[in-house]
């Protein structure tokens, strides 16, 4: 027999939780499948222990910059098996705390692969589900791009390394390969990184970037643009991989290699077709209401959905969010993405929100762009700062802030001030005119604007 919810949804991270658990305050009997443990990738294979092992490379760099200021007379060793261990403080006890959730709240959880079997009906490892409503909210998987590149570990498998590897090679120039080859290189591994765009970090700010770049090379990391990879192979105990560049090819050798090449939405093996769910290269195809275009009763939300947002955990909640709303007092909520922010969580960090000089162009606007150096302010100095850099595109006709891009030690901070002061509206005036605490790297926005 089968079981009946008013909701199923179809994975446990930012955007199925959420959904789940919002719908259920409400009084929907709902369900939540997971063919992983419960969390999600930013809470078990992504943000949240990425970030514990950057906060932790980057201890290791501020002792490095003041040892070469002579304020300190040694650099700390990064404890690779006791770095991991801290890390899983925070990973491990996720699933079993989001159990309990669910058993309080009276969501029936369950572990297995959903599939479609109708527009209504699911199959849970052989038992069968009838639902008012379906949520996809399954995430998304690593891209693979070459062949013989399923030898590589991806994301996941480098944040459960137990011991590092002496050297290391990440195919791809995004924040997964930037990120983790920061931590690595401070942690003394030999990094290469191949990329086969003719620069990293695509959707960032070019003059940004290029800053990044080379103080990534200046970390010994071999970065390696212009560079596809053709295949990849073992070879006395290496991972051995091949690639070509302007015409010629080459081997690169490592003792490890990471697939880094992006991700897809996690949606294959759904049998979506036999659901009538209609998808495209990026996932479910949606209307503004992140309702399945092609079946009604199906919604989707986060890196599932190809909803025009990008693949980040906020908003991936968000999404969840608006497809509760939606769901339960119908049709009314849309996305707006307006100061949405993305970090690069390298050491110093590279931080974007809103529109980028080139996207402002794009669309016509008049704006003018205040960019500049801030290695020698006070506020770089102070840490012994290698790298800081800012450009800020404002609207000609408003003074309104349209989007911000900054590198340096106190870029995590400030980008979120500009972030809100998109969402707000606010005049670059008003934020110039604000009264911060000085001196920190907020009161630097008065001599950015």
């Amino acid at each position: 027999m089968s079981k009946t919810f008013d909701l199923v949804v179809i994975g446990s991270g930012s955007a199925g939780h959420t959904a789940a658990t919002t719908c259920r305050a409400r009084g929907w009997s709902v369900a939540i499948v997971d063919e992983r443990p419960f969390g999600g990738t930013c809470q078990l294979r992504g943000c949240d222990p990425k970030k514990v092992l950057v906060n932790a490379a980057r201890v290791v760099d501020d002792a490095q910059r003041l040892v070469e200021k002579g304020v300190l007379d040694r650099v700390p060793v990064l404890q690779w098996r006791e770095l991991m261990r801290f890390k899983r403080t925070f990973t491990d006890p996720v699933p079993e705390r989001w159990s309990k959730v669910y058993e309080k709240a009276g969501i029936v959880a369950m572990h297995g692969r959903a599939t479609f079997s109708g527009e209504r009906t699911l199959f849970v490892d052989g038992e069968s589900l009838e639902a008012k409503h379906v949520v996809i909210a399954s995430g998304a998987m690593t891209q693979h791009v070459a062949p013989g590149d399923e030898m590589l570990m991806d994301s996941e498998g480098f944040l459960d390394l137990e011991e590092l590897p002496r050297s290391l090679i990440f195919v791809g120039g995004g924040y997964i390969a930037f990120e983790f080859a920061h931590v690595v290189a401070r942690a003394g591994a030999k990094v290469t990184i191949l990329h086969r765009g003719a620069r990293p970090l695509e959707s960032f700010d070019d003059d940004a970037v290029a800053r990044l770049a080379e103080l990534t090379r200046g970390l010994g990391v071999d970065l390696q643009l212009g560079t596809t990879v053709t295949g990849v192979r073992k070879e006395a105990g290496e991972i051995v991989i091949s690639a070509e560049s302007v015409g010629a090819k080459h081997d690169f050798r490592a003792s490890a290699g990471i697939l880094a090449a992006g991700r897809v939405a996690n949606v294959d093996g759904l049998c979506l077709e036999r659901g009538n769910v209609a998808r495209t290269k990026r996932g479910v195809e949606v209307n503004a209401y992140l309702q399945s275009v092609s079946n009604p009763a199906v919604y989707a939300a986060g890196d599932a959905a190809d909803a025009g947002g990008l693949p980040l955990t906020p908003v991936a909640g968000n999404e969840g969010e608006i497809v509760a709303a939606n769901l339960l007092d119908g049709n009314r909520r849309t996305a707006d993405f307006r100061g949405l922010t993305s970090m690069v969580y390298t050491i110093p960090s590279l931080g974007a929100t809103g529109l980028s000089e080139a996207s402002a162009r794009e669309r016509g606007i008049a704006y003018e762009v205040h960019v500049g150096d801030m290695r020698d302010w006070y506020s770089t100095r102070t840490v012994a700062g290698r790298e800081a850099f800012y450009k800020i595109v404002i609207e000609k006709s408003s003074g309104k802030v349209l989007g911000a891009t900054i590198v340096g030690p106190h870029a995590e901070e400030q980008i979120n001030v500009f972030a809100l002061a998109i969402r707000a509206g606010v005049d670059g005036a008003m934020l110039r005119e604000a009264f911060f605490a000085y001196p920190t790297g907020s009161s630097d926005l008065e001599y950015m604007l």
